[in-house]
């Protein structure tokens, strides 16, 4: 598991993780996550949770309040307020709440990462991309210093302000993203503009595994469509995303199976067909494998879950 660095300690970084967090109490008076503005997302919870799975596209990650940690594959990470995590691919991940309570709820903010933004930022600034392929996970966590800290809560309290916030969060939103080019992730963002280069060309084999992710996948294909060899085409896949492309396939269609009994009442049966799964045996042995409970029994729980909350 990756390592969290200790809570920081400068008076302003710590007026600052106040105010943030004040400021996403008062949006969230609840438990819940609100999209606040278009790709800003607060979230309260007054408890620690199971395990919930998504798949997140790319996002900064800040936590004002509490921590988490999140699961890619075999890779955790666990992050707190003087830590900031985030994800350049939208990649299947599992992630747990581990401190909140009543008293002091874990509240965070998550802001989606225009690609092309980035690069336009990386231009204007003259951060081109880097040679080689250093650091390429689709996930990881670094210490959060005071300068990202503070472009992150004047985005914050734009919220208030809608006016003001459509001419200014366009432009604060390019200098977090200046902070990061600039901090200790920027290779990694850097690098998802390199066309040509094996995180671009991950990120080509990850969207096209989730458009197909019902189909089955021909990794020899691929590999040829990437202008890589097949050896060399799952190295990289692991790297990138700590995870099989066969496992990440699996854990996709697994998330849409439960979506779909979830929202659209499908049986298991019935969800684990449209997915892709031939066999309903072989769909419940691995949904409860990887949700912990058969298919049914798994939402059965979180349907009353969702009534009591």
């Amino acid at each position: 598991m990756s390592k969290t660095n200790p809570n920081p300690t400068s008076p302003r970084m710590l007026a600052d993780q106040q105010e943030l967090s004040y400021r996403i109490a008062e949006q969230m008076p609840r438990d819940g996550n609100l999209e606040v503005q278009p790709g800003l997302h607060l979230y309260r919870v007054t408890a620690p949770t199971q395990p919930t799975h998504a798949v997140c596209e790319p996002s900064l990650c800040v936590i004002a309040q509490g921590s988490k940690t999140v699961t890619m594959g075999d890779a955790t990470f666990r992050y707190d307020p003087a830590n900031y995590l985030i994800t350049t691919m939208g990649v299947p991940l599992s992630a747990q709440i581990v401190d909140a309570s009543p008293e002091k709820p874990y509240l965070s903010i998550r802001l989606q990462l225009d690609p092309s933004v980035i690069t336009s930022v990386m231009v204007e600034s003259g951060h081109v991309p880097t040679k080689g392929d250093g650091n390429v996970k689709a996930v990881d966590v670094s210490s959060l210093d005071a300068e990202l800290l503070d472009a992150t809560l004047r985005l914050v309290r734009l919220i208030d302000k809608p006016n003001e916030y459509d001419v200014l969060a366009p432009l604060v939103t390019r200098e977090i993203i200046y902070r990061l080019l600039t901090s200790a992730q920027g290779d990694r963002m850097r690098h998802l503009t390199r066309f040509g280069g094996h995180a671009h060309r991950m990120v080509r084999a990850i969207e096209s595994i989730r458009t197909n992710f019902d189909q089955p996948i021909r990794i020899e294909d691929l590999a040829k469509e990437l202008n890589m060899s097949v050896s060399g085409f799952h190295v990289h896949f692991k790297t990138v995303t700590a995870m099989t492309p066969i496992q990440f396939q699996k854990q996709l269609r697994l998330q849409e199976a439960r979506r779909l009994m979830l929202d659209d009442g499908l049986d298991a049966a019935q969800a684990g067909f449209q997915v892709g799964y031939e066999d309903a045996s072989h769909f419940s042995r691995e949904y409860k494998r990887h949700f912990g409970k058969p298919p049914m029994r798994d939402v059965e729980q979180l349907r009353a879950t969702s009534a009591v909350d």
